[in-house]
């Protein structure tokens, strides 16, 4: 049987729309993600996933229901240790790769090692590292306007991994490539998952990804609706 890094019990979140009018977004979401394997969240637009995946790695807190990596409680941290325990223990990838323009790639990568209070020495050691590891060796001196945007989230994974954190998440991380920029990704991630033991939680509309899974689950009208 397979550990069980990351569970959500009874989330419910909702918010308000313009007319004051409240609109139950997820309702009673109840997720397990397994350790080193790549889990995939599908759905039509507007069922939850993004909200989810958001509220499972802290930047969201849900209305009530609770969030446990390994055998902590996310919503029992303060405010001031949640993002500190994020950071060291959760990588993000989003659908917009978010680097910092005037940052070449190897020091957007570099940056969340050095928020920890590590040498921008040992940082760049690092990250020279993960860019290679993805793919990105001969380019890690270039900005984001100098990168495709294949090139820019293969910078976007790297930063992600930069703590060596146990799990990423990532939302639609090739909606904006082409399908060849997208089966590369596809392939550093299952690389990343088989050579270094990663766990992924990806929200994605590619069945090409989907394919690739080690487990799905489907959601509609903020409820999971099917898992495999």
């Amino acid at each position: 049987m397979d550990k069980i890094i990351l569970h959500t019990r009874n989330i419910i979140k909702s918010y308000q729309n313009t007319k004051k009018v409240r609109l139950e977004v997820l309702r009673s979401v109840d997720i397990e993600i397994d350790i080193n394997k790549i889990s995939v969240i599908v759905g039509a637009s507007g069922a939850g996933k993004s909200t989810l995946l958001h509220i499972m790695g802290g930047l969201d807190r849900p209305d009530s229901g609770e969030v446990f990596f390994n055998d902590q409680n996310l919503f029992e941290l303060s405010d001031d240790k949640l993002p500190r325990f994020r950071n060291k223990n959760i990588g993000f990838v989003f659908q917009f790769h978010h680097l910092l323009p005037e940052f070449t790639a190897i020091e957007n990568v570099s940056i969340p090692r050095m928020i920890t209070g590590i040498s921008l020495a040992e940082a760049s050691k690092k990250a020279a590292e993960l860019l290679e590891a993805v793919g990105m060796k001969d380019r890690m001196n270039h900005k984001p306007a100098e990168l495709s945007g294949g090139e820019q989230q293969r910078v976007a994974v790297a930063r992600a991994l930069a703590n060596d954190p146990d799990i990423i998440l990532a939302d639609e991380p090739t909606g904006n490539l082409d399908s060849e920029n997208s089966e590369a990704v596809h392939q550093i991630l299952i690389d990343l998952r088989d050579r270094l033991g990663k766990t992924f939680v990806i929200v994605t509309h590619n069945t090409g990804l989907v394919n690739l899974a080690d487990r799905v689950y489907e959601m509609k009208d903020g409820r999971i609706i099917f898992k495999n």
